[in-house]
């Protein structure tokens, strides 16, 4: 009984862990899921950008759309390089 229950706790910390550092972006152009390390833990796990490939300005968008853009810029585009 032990056992299982350290087993448990040790695959939710895991869990926990991963859910901190492991991110899951969609390409802004092509629209596949990638996954990534992220630089600074957070727990957010999903990225997307609202803008994608048009040439909206920062300012033209909702509130909640530029502080998703500005996390999309800081943990993919200029923390991981996309390929």
């Amino acid at each position: 009984m032990k056992r299982k229950t350290g087993i448990i706790i040790l695959i939710i910390g895991i869990l926990i862990v991963s859910k901190f550092w492991i991110g899951i972006f969609t390409h802004d152009e092509f629209g596949g899921k990638d996954i990534f390390i992220k630089h600074r833990p957070i727990w957010k796990t999903f990225f997307y950008s609202p803008r994608g490939m048009s040439d909206l300005k920062l300012s033209e968008i909702s509130t909640e759309k530029q502080n998703e853009q500005r996390l999309f810029d800081e943990f993919v585009l200029e923390n991981r390089k996309i390929e």
